[in-house]
């Protein structure tokens, strides 16, 4: 892990996600009824959950609209979610406005070319493993992980690690 990374996730005060690809594996499975399902991965809602608990606020920020993604949002107690909207950073910079924080402060994680805007503007702007090539290259740092393969947990223990209270997260279930 690169000191610009830890500098950088030190400043944050929002972390915000992208979902299909990122807290999923990208794959969506269309039910004939019409509805549709996706997969979560526990320790990247664990991951989430202990950034909160830290005091970083947390936001997702999709492309598409999913009822499914609505019901993990509120099973992990994340605020602000934003569904159906591929203007992600128009929708960042009216949610800055409305908490009072600055870029600088916000840490998002992507996978593909909707996420870039908001990954090149942002203070700490990463992408999965296994996100587009290009989107790689232009973010400030890559996970290990996959996508919904423990890639959200990775960026979360990130921010908790340069803010010194990863421990302490750890600390508390011993």
């Amino acid at each position: 892990m690169s000191n610009e990374l830890l500098a950088r996730a030190k400043a944050v005060r929002l972390a915000v996600f992208d979902v299909d690809g990122v807290l999923t594996d990208g794959r969506l499975y269309f039910l004939p009824g019409g509805g549709e399902f996706k997969t979560f991965n526990t320790l990247d809602g664990h991951g989430i959950k202990m950034l909160m608990n830290a005091g970083v606020r947390t936001a997702i920020i999709s492309g598409r609209q999913s009822e499914v993604v609505e019901r993990r949002a509120q099973n992990l107690g994340i605020q602000h979610l934003f569904q159906g909207r591929e203007d992600k950073l128009v929708v960042l910079d009216g949610l800055l406005a409305e908490l009072g924080l600055t870029h600088d402060q916000v840490a998002y994680l992507g996978d593909d070319l909707p996420d870039l805007p908001v990954i090149r503007r942002v203070g700490l702007g990463m992408a999965v493993a296994n996100a587009d090539a290009f989107v790689r290259q232009h973010a400030h740092g890559v996970t290990q992980a996959r996508g919904g393969e423990g890639a959200a947990r990775e960026f979360c223990e990130l921010i908790l690690r340069a803010q010194g209270s990863l421990e302490a997260a750890q600390a508390a279930y011993l």
